[in-house]
């Protein structure tokens, strides 16, 4: 059992209801999705087994002074298998944290009962090029019993019918929405203030456990 990590950094959380809070991040390497919008360089990357891992991650940091180890990606659900045998060897130190693109509902199954928190993207076919709304209910579904939440990054060609069903989504599922504005490569946000307001309004009059909240580690300058 081996997976490819494509780096491993302490940094804070950026995105999302824990933002600020310092975690470990575990990069995994591989996608089943290429959104427009990616920035993340993930080809390359060490070989290590579950044991060798967590070996490694226990004698370079103290686990217990993070809020979290974030397993994100890439798409980390590509390699669940190795979760299911890696994640017990860490979680009694640190809470798991799982950053996923929302997709691989069978997978998450292998997953589930090792994880704390579920960080969710709802990709909008406006700002990734993808359309993945059916597998995102289902693998919400499969979320039921844990802590979950649902980021959506948006930019200026997001539409009525992505708002009305990410509020859907959140109706359904009772769970929080974090809107997201696209960022553009100056690090800055690709839309407006007032663009974001206006967005957050048209959310909030459907559902209203929305909030937005941009990448606050780009503004930052930190990882």
């Amino acid at each position: 059992m081996e997976a490819k990590i494509n780096e491993i950094f302490s940094s804070i959380q950026g995105e999302g209801p824990v933002v600020g809070y310092k975690q470990l991040f575990i990069r995994f390497c591989g996608c089943n999705l290429n959104c427009d919008y990616c920035d993340t360089e993930f080809l390359q990357g060490q070989i290590y087994t579950p044991q060798s891992l967590a070996e490694k991650i226990i004698s370079e940091y103290n686990l217990e002074t993070f809020h979290s180890i974030s397993l994100t990606g890439g798409e980390p659900l590509l390699s669940a298998e190795f979760l299911a045998e890696f994640i017990p060897l860490v979680a009694s130190k640190t809470k798991i944290y799982l950053e996923t693109n929302a997709t691989l509902s069978d997978k998450l199954l292998i997953v589930k009962k090792y994880i704390d928190i579920i960080a969710a993207d709802i990709k909008l076919a406006s700002a990734t090029g993808k359309n993945t709304f059916a597998q995102h209910r289902k693998f919400l579904e499969n979320c039921d019993g844990t802590e979950t939440f649902a980021k959506i990054v948006f930019d200026e060609n997001i539409t009525q019918e992505e708002i009305s069903q990410c509020a859907s989504l959140g109706k359904e599922f009772g769970i929080e929405l974090i809107l997201q504005p696209k960022m553009g490569i100056d690090n800055k946000m690709s839309v407006s203030s007032e663009f974001c307001n206006q967005i957050l309004d048209k959310l909030t009059d459907i559902y209203p456990n929305v909030r937005l909240i941009p990448q606050v580690h780009k503004f930052i300058d930190v990882r």
